[in-house]
């Protein structure tokens, strides 16, 4: 039963707001969204920086929800992950992390450092590109997510991918938005 207390300890050391881990649904994310909003609103946060947290927690749960894999075929469980939303004195972070394919893992840190090496007017225009020409996948994506992830933020986003095995690796993804407007 330690475990409990040096999760707690964890919790408070870290300022983490919240922390979900299992399987991501429409449910499950309308509930994340609430308990953060009533969060944010005994801190009293300005409504600006509360829809930036917001429109970052969307998108980096549809992307879970979307994107992520079960590592077992037979799995009820098809997007089990972790989700973070914590506050520092002048921000606030959230963090995701999913499983992947692994074979998919180069085309993900791609994108990612493409967005990365962007300014506020490289991450406008790529977005209005690939609106304009981009192919949007099956599954509804263009990268656009990450890319508005950037742009609420207007911080560069944080990833690494962490091998499982063979064939799945683990991706996190670190959003941090200024508590203070620019």
């Amino acid at each position: 039963m330690k475990y409990i207390y040096e999760l707690h300890r964890t919790m408070l050391d870290k300022d983490l707001i919240l922390i979900y881990e299992g399987e991501i649904t429409q449910d499950i994310t309308k509930s994340v969204l609430s308990m953060a909003e009533r969060n944010m609103d005994s801190y009293g946060e300005q409504s600006k920086i509360k829809r930036k947290v917001f429109n970052v927690m969307v998108e980096c749960l549809q992307n879970i929800s979307k994107y992520a894999v079960p590592m077992e075929p037979t799995s009820d469980k098809k997007n089990s992950a972790v989700f973070m939303i914590g506050k520092e004195d002048d921000s606030y972070f959230i963090t995701s992390g999913n499983p992947i394919l692994s074979k998919n893992v180069k085309d993900i840190a791609n994108r990612l450092e493409r967005i990365n090496d962007l300014d506020k007017d490289g991450l406008k225009n790529l977005y209005k590109d690939i609106i304009k020409n981009g192919k949007i996948s099956a599954k509804g994506g263009a990268g656009l997510g990450f890319i508005d992830m950037a742009r609420k933020s207007g911080e560069k986003l944080r990833f690494d991918f962490e091998p499982i095995n063979d064939e799945f690796t683990f991706f996190s993804l670190k959003t941090t938005i200024p508590r203070k407007l620019k």
